[in-house]
């Protein structure tokens, strides 16, 4: 994926694009160990970016970007082995025509995980097992 640092283009051009092998959209992220599934499987795969603040309907809807990173990064650190590699961006938007309840300048949280080169990110499940995923078409699929 391509984009330029200009946010407003980052924010039109990610909308336009649909989830794929390399991109995820999670409106929140409610879910520790999917979301170390997704980061897993993206980094066994090529890597690549998982936007949150997004719905799957390409509805802005904003995040507390503090409360994303820190659940990303508790879910890398416990459930992805060894931790993914992942870099952070904070996007600020401003909505141009925000709903009576909702606030006109929001945030979207940009997360690039990383290629993984040398051995596979294992995904481990709440009950110790570890078990390999891999990104396939808009996917996260377990490898046999």
């Amino acid at each position: 994926m391509n984009f330029t640092n200009n946010d407003e283009d980052f924010v039109h051009k990610i909308i336009k694009s649909k989830e794929g092998i390399d991109l995820e959209f999670k409106q929140k992220i409610t879910s520790e160990t999917k979301i170390a599934k997704t980061i897993s499987a993206l980094a066994n795969a090529k890597g690549g970016l998982i936007i949150v603040g997004i719905s799957d309907q390409k509805r802005i809807v904003g995040i507390d970007p503090d409360e994303e990173i820190f659940m990303i990064e508790k879910a890398n650190s416990i459930y992805c082995s060894p931790p993914a590699n992942l870099s952070f961006e904070i996007i600020k938007w401003n909505d141009p025509e925000p709903s009576p309840y909702e606030q006109a300048e929001k945030y979207i949280l940009k997360v690039e995980v990383f290629r993984n080169l040398a051995k596979p990110i294992a995904f481990l499940t709440p009950d110790g097992q570890s078990k390999i995923y891999r990104r396939s078409g808009d996917q996260s699929k377990l490898v046999p």
